[in-house]
């Protein structure tokens, strides 16, 4: 299995290469060849696995160059009861008769972002042991991801994090988790702006390949394909879970601001999974429903982003995005990098012929919003019918899911967060506050630390460059 990337400057890269690389030098995504394929029969064969076992043979399928052992061990340290509480690793809840939960919040940072990042912590230990390399991983978080990192990394051997986030937006419970974190590793980084200017400032550190190069770059974010390839995973333990006939319509819902997690879903699909929809869910920020809707794709200023109680998705440019066009367009990187120039000269592009012709239709996509008040009435019925909590991203989702769900369709729901993350918002919904797992009663209260720069590319080049490993 070898690489390219979505812009067609980049010659093949093994799966190792990829991992650490992170964002492809000519500015592209890195993406496989080609899918591989899963067949009905393979399928069948994987019931009954542990998720561990489970990762393995999905895994193998992306990875030729780390040997099946090896690859056996590092998914057995990441997907064990230790990291994650239970033998049950990503648990199916039914809800009601056709509507699931699949809880992928059970990690260490009680955030979806656990199951590949714990991961990925492992991957980076062992590539960069066998070459005797150090990395610097640069980052960029809406909310989970940043978290999530730092704790996989934490005391890895060779690895330094550099994770930027946004001044403003996180939830007083997000912002805890990372800044109390007191490691030598680790470097927290507020940045006066939203998401995407911390997005853009990873992205723009990255293509400056000379500067990547001297400092050893990596990334973390979802721009690393070794993210997606781990949560094409629990695609594969859902369905295979709900134990049901190949031709059962078996849909996902999605909370989605990068389109990292939806992302996976589609290549879990491209795959030979039998999936028949994946309803992408935005909150107020639904530049990716505007799409799904019209064709049009038309990223918001930094300032028309709106901050909201799902501040994990305020995001106005989707970076995963890339990677679904480039299949839209056919695999054709002379016709992406065009539609790209267009994009940043213009503001905005058209692809509605292409999704007529290809049909997000035909990739299963089907895509609504959500809002504040629609996420309170949610929880609120999750809870009173349910008798479960759901955070407010979850609720996205599961309002999405009801919303589109049709006759004779099921639909699973991917849980995002714990609602002990979204304090708040809980209990403005629920009029009192959610329970908080064994550990974290007095995380706000700890000492936090972070450096707050402008969002400016050669301040953050200097810091990076004083603190490097």
């Amino acid at each position: 299995m070898l690489y390219i990337s979505t812009r067609g400057g980049m010659s093949s890269r093994t799966f190792t290469e990829a991992l650490l690389e992170g964002l492809a030098p000519d500015g592209g995504l890195v993406v496989p060849a080609q899918y591989p394929q899963v067949d009905a029969e393979t399928l069948q064969s994987w019931r009954g696995l542990g998720y561990a076992e489970l990762a393995t043979e999905v895994l193998r399928r992306f990875i030729s160059d780390i040997p099946p052992s090896d690859l056996d061990r590092l998914t057995a340290a990441t997907y064990s009861p230790d990291v994650f509480g239970s033998p049950d690793i990503a648990p199916l809840r039914a809800l009601d008769e056709r509507l699931y939960l699949l809880g992928l919040s059970n990690g260490p940072t009680l955030a979806f972002k656990d199951m590949a990042m714990q991961l990925l912590g492992q991957l980076f230990e062992y590539a960069l042991e066998r070459r005797g390399q150090s990395l610097n991983i640069l980052g960029a978080t809406s909310g989970d991801t940043g978290s999530s990192a730092e704790y996989a990394m934490l005391g890895k051997h060779n690895v330094r994090v550099f994770m930027l986030s946004p001044h403003t937006g996180l939830s007083p419970f997000q912002r805890a988790q990372m800044y109390s974190l007191d490691a030598p590793n680790i470097f927290n980084i507020a940045i006066r702006g939203v998401f995407d200017d911390c997005q853009d400032l990873v992205k723009a550190v990255a293509e400056d390949a000379t500067f990547k190069a001297r400092y050893r770059l990596g990334a973390v974010n979802s721009i690393n394909w070794a993210r997606i390839a781990a949560q094409v995973v629990y695609y594969f333990k859902a369905w295979l879970a709900l134990d049901v006939a190949p031709d059962t319509l078996v849909s996902f819902a999605v909370p989605t601001g990068n389109f990292g997690n939806v992302c996976a879903g589609h290549v879990a699909r491209q795959m030979g999974l039998p999936i028949h929809r994946l309803m992408v869910a935005t909150n107020e920020n639904d530049v990716l429903d505007e799409f799904f809707r019209t064709g049009i794709y038309r990223p918001r200023p930094s300032a028309e982003v709106h901050h909201t109680s799902s501040p994990s998705m305020d995001i106005s440019k989707a970076s995963n995005f890339e990677r679904f066009v480039f299949d839209l367009l056919g695999r054709d990187a002379e016709r992406l990098n065009d539609l790209w120039g267009r994009l940043r000269a213009r503001g905005s592009i058209d692809l509605s012929r292409h999704l007529a012709i290809a049909g997000a239709g035909g990739f299963g996509l089907v895509s609504a919003s959500s809002t504040h008040t629609d996420r309170l009435q949610v929880i609120r019925q999750v809870s009173r019918d349910w008798a479960t909590q759901v955070d407010p991203h979850t609720a996205d989702g599961i309002k999405v899911a009801l919303e589109l769900r049709q006759p004779g369709e099921t639909v699973v729901c991917l849980e995002t967060a714990l609602p002990a993350k979204f304090e708040a918002t809980i209990e403005e919904a629920l009029g009192s506050a959610p329970p908080r797992p064994a550990g974290y009663e007095d995380l706000e209260s700890r000492p936090q630390h972070c450096d707050l720069l402008d969002p400016d590319l050669a301040s953050l080049k200097e810091y990076i460059a004083a603190r490097a490993a």
